[in-house]
């Protein structure tokens, strides 16, 4: 897909790692593995947003495949139909911070700094990815999350700004997007990862 780069030119320099990003989702995906997702302030909207992105269909129609209409007919006789017509094939994805009343008790009970390395632990498995977005690429939070996912053997992604950072000396694939201002590096976030997701979707999913 060349449509990102003719958009955003200034994202020409991340393409490697853009791709390299794309890959590690793909294989995931393809494998059976889960994308868990993490974030703060407008990072933590953006983790949302991926997952919103994933978990239903995006721009394609992911209408079920034809041996899962067999057993939605199966099981549920009187109303397959309707079941079929609606439900759309996900990509599993979890917006870490989306996960409110066990974020509230771990910070009330917890270190608040490891709110997300404990649900990496908790929910990591091998063949799964952890994509974390921070601006600086230094938030404490998705810095230790990512230090749990490599300890445990889980490919990791993080979205930046231009600068060298923790996570970028810490993760898998890191795409330092060439603005340091927070908004401005969440400005170039967005069409990153709706790329990503357009990806996925069109790989998985497309005829």
């Amino acid at each position: 897909m060349t449509e990102l780069y003719t958009r955003y030119p200034a994202l020409l320099g991340c393409k490697e790692d853009i791709e390299a990003a794309s890959a590690l989702l793909m294989e995931c995906a393809k494998n059976g593995g889960k994308i868990l997702l993490c974030g703060n302030g407008g990072s933590c909207a953006d983790a949302d947003h991926i997952a919103g992105e994933l978990l239903k269909s995006f721009v394609l129609r992911r209408e079920p495949s034809e041996e899962e209409k067999e057993k939605l007919r199966a099981a549920n006789p009187e109303n397959a139909e309707f079941l079929i017509e609606n439900l759309q094939r996900g990509i599993p994805a979890v917006s870490l911070p989306s996960l409110c009343a066990v974020n509230t008790a771990y910070i009330n009970d917890a270190e608040p700094s490891m709110v997300y390395g404990q649900l990496v632990y908790a929910l990591g498995r091998p063949g799964d990815v952890v994509l974390g977005l921070s601006t600086s690429g230094n938030s404490k939070n998705v810095v230790y999350a990512m230090q749990v996912a490599k300890a445990m053997g889980l490919k990791t992604i993080a979205l930046t700004g231009a600068k060298e950072s923790k996570l970028s000396d810490l993760c898998t694939c890191t795409v330092k997007v060439p603005e340091t201002e927070t908004y401005k590096v969440q400005e170039l976030h967005l069409p990153v990862y709706h790329h990503l997701c357009l990806e996925l979707e069109e790989t998985l999913f497309g005829e």
